[in-house]
């Protein structure tokens, strides 16, 4: 029988404490709560992904129309503050890791602690970003800049605490997707939730709901699976640096992937709303486009952990992009009125987009667990993954709207040239990054997994 690739080699299970570790740390390591899967596990863990969500893409699509129909802020200038808010704030991510891995070797009650100072900072910085209380545009730029750094911040915290108390729990590769697919679905209702409901009851509205929401995710962790607490020995007392994730080869080869796919996916998330409105001219039909596009990205995991069984983690990611691929390609020919065929498009990319949010962060965890460093450096990885993610969305928005913006389109603009280059940033750049992350996939992951099985 041929024996499986590297990444789709089932991972044993952990037995006994990290090599190194006390007796105390032993301790810990078997009075671990265990992952055992369904509802009882997996709402408490990933009930706090439905309310981080509203900081994640819905900011990027409903900010910069906010301001831009709102405030009458130009989107170059938009463009410009997000790439520099979401560039400091990315920078901050991995110190966060590194100290969230000295939280959890601390103790899981600080861990909570933490998590809900960061709760509440991050309910009023959400707030006060949507309702400024100040007027005119120098003002509200360096208002907007504020909140926006305030906000970002918070949400580091608790998003790298949450990932990697997740990837803690360990697991084979069935296990790991699992564990992700119940954060990422619920963060998809959460995305779900945060776009439609500024539309249908308000930002004021919204606002209050997220508030509640997040401080009932922060609550339920309490019921959730705990990872081991690792006490590290005498020889790892010192806090690890923050470049030791960069020393692992395999986690530089999946950062770079995750890097040139997360601007194909970050691109049309920040135009979607100027794409519906300008070139489908089909304002009413918003909440539809994205419910059908966040439902089916949802719905959608389940069938991606089925498939990940056949063909591992890296196969069915690649599927995923090239789905990502044909779809864009359609939207590319739509125009005015198009409103049943962009909702298949919607729901084609949603599914797709199921496997960017499922797979990647399980892959992470399995690089972790090859590395000896399980149960000890989750933070400082995921504190480097969320710098590539920020960094993403930060690229997209710097790159996106001032382009827009120097080709001569501007929201409500119906000309055709401006269009056409509406349409050429939304579905065309896209295609292209995303074709780019599959041959690195291809040559950088499975290529490589088979040359070492050989």
């Amino acid at each position: 029988m041929t024996p499986l690739p590297a990444e789709r080699r089932p991972l044993p299970e952990p037995v006994g404490p990290p090599l190194g570790a006390s007796d105390g740390a032993a301790a810990e390591q078997g009075a671990r709560t265990p992952w055992r899967g369904g509802w009882r596990d997996g709402l408490p863990y990933g009930a706090l992904g439905l309310p981080l969500a509203f900081v994640a893409l819905p900011l990027y699509v409903v900010l910069p129309n906010h301001y831009a129909s709102e405030f009458g802020i130009p989107l170059a200038v938009l463009g410009t503050l997000l790439l520099g808010a979401r560039l400091l704030d990315a920078i901050a991510d991995p110190w966060i890791g590194r100290w969230a891995d000295g939280w959890f070797a601390h103790s899981m009650r600080r861990v909570h602690i933490v998590a809900l100072a960061a709760a509440v900072l991050l309910v009023l910085g959400f707030r006060a970003l949507f309702f400024p209380a100040v007027q005119g545009p120098t003002a509200l730029l360096v208002w907007c800049g504020v909140t926006l750094a305030i906000t970002y911040l918070a949400y580091s915290v608790l998003s790298v605490m949450h990932q990697a108390w997740g990837a803690r729990l360990g697991g084979d590769e069935s296990q790991r997707s699992r564990i992700v697919s119940w954060r990422e679905a619920l963060a998809l209702v959460g995305v779900l939730v945060a776009s439609v409901l500024p539309s249908v009851a308000g930002l004021g509205v919204t606002s209050i709901v997220f508030a509640v929401l997040l401080l009932a995710g922060v609550a339920l962790l309490w019921a959730a699976p705990a990872p081991a607490r690792s006490a590290p020995s005498a020889a790892q007392a010192a806090p690890p640096s923050m470049a030791e994730p960069l020393r692992t080869p395999a986690f530089r080869r999946l950062l770079a992937i995750y890097l040139v796919n997360g601007v194909a996916s970050a691109v049309p998330a920040t135009l979607v709303l100027f794409f519906i409105r300008d070139r489908l001219q089909a304002t009413a039909f918003e909440p539809l486009f994205l419910a059908s596009y966040f439902a089916a990205g949802a719905l959608s995991m389940p069938l991606w952990v089925q498939a990940v069984k056949r063909f591992g983690l890296a196969r069915t990611w690649l599927a995923g992009m090239l789905l990502a691929v044909v779809t864009f390609i359609w939207a590319a020919t739509l125009g005015a009125g198009d409103v049943v065929a962009y909702t298949a498009v919607c729901i084609a990319s949603g599914i797709a987009l199921g496997a960017d949010l499922s797979l990647p962060g399980a892959l992470l965890a399995g690089v972790i667990q090859r590395a000896g460093h399980g149960g000890r450096l989750e933070g400082g990885y995921f504190g480097w993954w969320n710098f590539a993610t920020k960094l993403n969305l930060a690229l997209a928005a710097g790159i996106a709207l001032p382009l827009l913006g120097l080709f001569g389109y501007a929201p409500g603009q119906q000309d055709e040239g401006a269009l056409q280059a509406l349409t050429l940033a939304y579905c065309a750049l896209p295609c292209v990054l995303k074709l780019l992350a599959a041959a690195l996939l291809y040559t950088l992951w499975i290529r490589h997994a088979e040359g070492q099985r050989s």
